[in-house]
């Protein structure tokens, strides 16, 4: 496995808020200069979620079984970097700031996560 971090995005039909996601993602790798990729784990997006990935320079990854943590097993399987930063691509977490999750892992931790809930939850965030 390479040294540097693979952007993690289980993706079911993003194609709005993708773009985004994946240009905050790429500009990430790019001003941090740490080795990476943008690795999109497909699951059956009818939408052109694939294609605007593609079309972006991300890669993706078809991930046959269906559901959220099938998405994220096979994109784990699929990366090709030491590091996995996970995050959904719907614009719910800021792929500007990962910089402090890579010094963790940096630090020797083997698991870092972010929480979401610290700063309060904008109304119609999370639905019930």
């Amino acid at each position: 496995m390479q040294r540097g971090v693979t952007i993690l995005m289980p993706c079911l039909n993003e194609e709005k808020t993708l773009p985004a996601c994946i240009g905050k993602a790429k500009q990430f790798l790019a001003e941090s200069q740490i080795p990476g990729e943008v690795l999109i784990a497909d699951n059956g997006s009818t939408d052109r979620s694939v294609e605007i990935a593609k079309s972006l320079g991300a890669r993706v990854a078809h991930i046959p079984y269906k559901g959220y943590g099938s998405a994220l097993r096979g994109g784990i399987e699929a990366a090709e970097y030491e590091y996995i930063i996970m995050g959904d691509a719907d614009e719910s977490y800021d792929f500007l700031d990962l910089q402090k999750y890579i010094d963790k892992l940096d630090e020797g931790y083997d698991l870092v996560m972010g929480n979401r809930f610290k700063g309060g939850i904008e109304p119609g965030a999370m639905s019930f």
